[in-house]
């Protein structure tokens, strides 16, 4: 590992104005909010503001949006594929919840993600010093499923007809990852 928020595939970074057009893109892509819980548009002006108040850490802000970057086969360059965040932050809990998109369907089953969330649990743990992450993903989602386990993550629970979609309602599956250094035996 390079550094705490970069290996040798990916980098992830604070949001930058320059980030903007690409947010405004990813926030508004109506084929993601059924994953994000989202069901309006985002203006820029929103974003900008989100992006100017990025500076806040999460004991301020109580949420983290880091831009995932991959690397290139030369590393000469870095090219955006995402975001990682960490959001519903609780200091006195130290617990958080976590969400990760790849946007484009060509970034997607690359190890982005993968790399992203390991990345993003080790910060959280050692420097962060956070006792656990959380996510929530729909029963029918099996890569993000998947990839919360194969990280770590432990199912913990069904919320029964949790999101209401064109078909019906669906449930919603409840993981979480404890600090391995936090982790008590309850036995």
């Amino acid at each position: 590992m390079l550094n705490t928020l970069e290996s040798n595939l990916i980098k992830l970074r604070a949001p930058e104005p320059s980030d903007l057009e690409l947010l405004y893109t990813w926030e508004n892509n109506m084929e993601i909010w059924k994953v994000s819980n989202t069901h309006t548009p985002y203006s820029k002006y929103v974003l900008k503001k989100y992006i100017e108040s990025s500076h806040l850490d999460i004991w301020e802000s109580k949420q983290l949006r880091l831009i995932i970057e991959a690397k290139t086969q030369s590393s000469l360059m870095l090219v955006p594929v995402g975001t990682v965040d960490l959001f519903d932050f609780d200091p006195f809990h130290l617990r958080a919840g976590v969400g990760i998109l790849i946007a484009n369907k060509e970034h997607r089953q690359k190890g982005y993600a993968t790399e992203a969330l390991k990345l993003l649990m080790h910060y959280s743990f050692e420097t962060l010093q956070l006792h656990q992450l959380y996510c929530n993903v729909s029963h029918d989602n099996f890569i993000s499923l998947q990839l919360f386990k194969n990280a770590g993550f432990a199912e913990v629970g069904i919320k029964k007809d949790w999101t209401k979609t064109a078909n019906g309602w669906m449930d919603e599956i409840m993981l979480q990852a404890i600090n391995p250094l936090h982790d008590i035996s309850h036995s």
